[in-house]
């Protein structure tokens, strides 16, 4: 799942960083332990669950919350079901709007369990997992009071495969390589669409999933709000702009990328729904806020009411010497950040080396407003974190520090020379070229402490100032004139769910939406294709054993830091946790007013 934050991570300015499991812990040691978290969030699975969710000790219905993203997060440009595939947009359209088949809860023992959502269960496998079967429960509607359909739940899903209109949402990812006749299927508006397309089959109220290959985490990704309904009337393009609620909250007004507010659904019905609540009468999220502003609201007596996703650093040690730690709880994110070399312009094996030894981590991140070991982090602080693909706590995950045969990987301008001759390049000769996020002082000041690394280890360098939005509209758009004069790219990936196979295919397979990168390796593919059939208790190291021989055969990518959130949150508001489910934000499911 792409983080929001990603704008700024690939570049490593101000980390506006998300967290994960519920945690409170201020001190720095503890900061940097809680890395080693990032992957351990699975609960297992409760198929039996039912609603309404479990009651939460002394929280009182009622009240109003403001939540305060601030720049750069830009928030949602549109909450089409299909195209939801980040960190903040997820996380408020599955607490709050959208329903799915399954969902994750909290588990009451600091982890996140699978259930049911719109579905009775949590599907039923063919031995071969190439069929799934779920039953529509009874009694979910709409906002407007009409009842939900299997037809609309299909429509919905089958929506997830335009991957023109949607082409940064999950079913890049897995809809189109997982089921039968995915490949081909463009979706419902595609001219010449099939209405009859194999993949998809309603039965009265079963809707049954055909896979071309076995996909025994078909129930994970159905906690997606791609995998739910929408209505059949639906156009392609301009519904993320008021779409349909199934979940406890509506929309009462939406801004792209500034507001949203919602408001109670009175069409929900909390019976049908183990996992979300209603506490509050109204929430008030604002994005691409100044983070100064922010951090200076939610600790103040006006802010009593307010969530801020992600707090500056001099906000967070200002509010430690103020006694305010407990308003500022720190959380590590199942998450990494990437620069990735152009596979088809950085061709050289020792170059893409080099480049990892050419980054400035520490500098970098102090220049973007990080605190070094606390809110960003890899092997360059902690060698037991590595400078892995995957982040800590995946199962099969091995540390990786380095190629095989050099020094473990830090900021290293010898070693990074060494390696540029080895390519057959002199100091000065190798040109790097990157898009930099030119919006903050923060973002200014990480990009030239990165150029600084990068000239001091041997390259030229060139950088590009950019101002209109996200970094990703350059990074994935092949067609951007900024694109085609850079040679460095970048993103910021967290699980989708607890598995590596949410996480290796969509940064390094072939056509991956956010392999900005462009690495293809066919080999690497078909090794891919085959553990993702492979009987899932074999399927983890499997894919610890796959990334130690992408990095060390080909590295496509530099880990630039695995992920913190300092969040900041009002005096009055109770129930404050880290939702692992969506890869680290504020759980909208538990909060409320005191």
């Amino acid at each position: 799942m792409k983080r929001n934050k990603a704008l700024f991570a690939g570049v490593s300015a101000m980390t506006l960083v998300l967290g994960l499991a519920a945690c409170g812990g201020s001190d720095d040691e503890g900061s940097k332990d809680s890395f080693n978290e990032g992957g351990t969030a699975a609960g297992g699975k409760n198929a039996s669950a039912v609603g309404p969710a479990p009651a939460l000790e002394g929280a009182k219905p009622g009240g109003e919350m403001t939540v305060l993203a601030p720049d750069p997060d830009d928030g949602p440009t549109s909450l089409d079901p299909a195209g939801l595939w980040s960190v903040t947009d997820n996380g408020i359209a599955q607490d709050l709007l959208f329903r799915s088949l399954t969902t994750f809860r909290q588990n009451g023992k600091g982890g996140y369990e699978l259930v049911p959502d719109l579905a009775t269960d949590l599907g039923t496998p063919s031995e071969d997992f190439k069929t799934w079967t779920f039953t529509l429960k009874d009694g979910i509607k709409w906002e407007n009071g009409k009842p939900v359909t299997a037809e609309e739940v299909a429509f919905g899903i089958k929506r997830s495969f335009d991957g023109d209109t949607f082409a940064t949402g999950p079913g890049t990812s897995y809809s189109k390589p997982f089921f039968e006749g995915g490949e081909d299927y463009n979706g419902p508006y595609a001219k010449g669409a099939p209405a009859d397309f194999p993949g998809v089959e309603v039965d009265g109220n079963k809707i049954v999933l055909h896979m071309a290959k076995p996909f025994p985490e078909m129930d994970f990704y159905s906690i997606f709000p791609a995998i739910g309904p929408v209505p059949l009337d639906a156009p392609a393009a301009d519904y993320g702009l008021k779409p349909l609620s199934t979940g406890p909250y509506k929309i009462e007004k939406y801004t792209p990328n500034q507001e949203l507010i919602l408001v109670k659904n009175e069409n929900w019905d909390a019976k049908t729904d183990p996992a979300r609540r209603q506490l509050l009468d109204k929430y008030t999220f604002k994005f691409g806020v100044d983070p100064t502003v922010a951090g200076k609201t939610v600790l103040s007596d006006s802010g009593k009411n307010t969530v801020v996703t992600a707090l500056e650093s001099p906000t967070y040690s200002q509010a430690r010497k103020d006694g305010k730690e407990a308003q500022t709880p720190i959380g590590p994110q199942p998450c990494t950040s990437f620069v990735m070399p152009n596979y088809t312009k950085v061709k050289e094996l020792e170059v893409r080396q080099a480049l990892a030894y050419a980054y400035d981590y520490q500098n970098v991140w102090a220049a973007g407003g990080e605190i070094p070991g606390v809110t960003r982090a890899n092997g360059v602080s902690n060698p037991d974190l590595g400078f892995n693909l995957l982040p800590p706590g995946m199962v099969g995950r091995k540390v990786w520090n380095g190629p095989e045969g050099q020094p473990a990987i830090t900021f290293d301008p010898a070693k990074s020379k060494e390696l540029l001759k080895a390519a057959g390049y002199e100091p000065g000769q190798y040109e790097v070229s990157f898009v930099y996020d030119a919006t903050t002082p923060q973002g200014e000041a990480a990009a030239e402490q990165r150029k600084n690394g990068y000239e001091e280890s041997g390259f030229k360098v060139k950088m590009y100032p950019y101002t209109a939005g996200s970094l990703y509209d350059v990074w994935t758009n092949p067609d951007s004139k900024l694109y085609k004069k850079i040679n460095l790219l970048g993103t910021a990936w967290c699980q989708d769910w607890p598995s590596s196979a949410t996480f290796l295919p969509p940064i390094v397979k072939t056509g991956a939406a956010y392999n900005t990168g462009a690495f293809s390796e066919k080999a690497i593919d078909d090794e891919m294709d085959a553990i993702s059939a492979m009987p899932q208790d074999e399927q983890a190291a499997a894919w610890g054993e796959l990334e130690q021989k992408v990095m060390n055969e080909y590295q496509p990518v530099i880990n630039t830091g695995f992920y913190n959130t300092i969040y900041g949150v009002g005096s009055n508001v109770a129930g404050f946790n880290n939702d692992i489910s969506v890869g680290g934000a504020p759980d909208y499911r538990t909060m409320s007013i005191k």
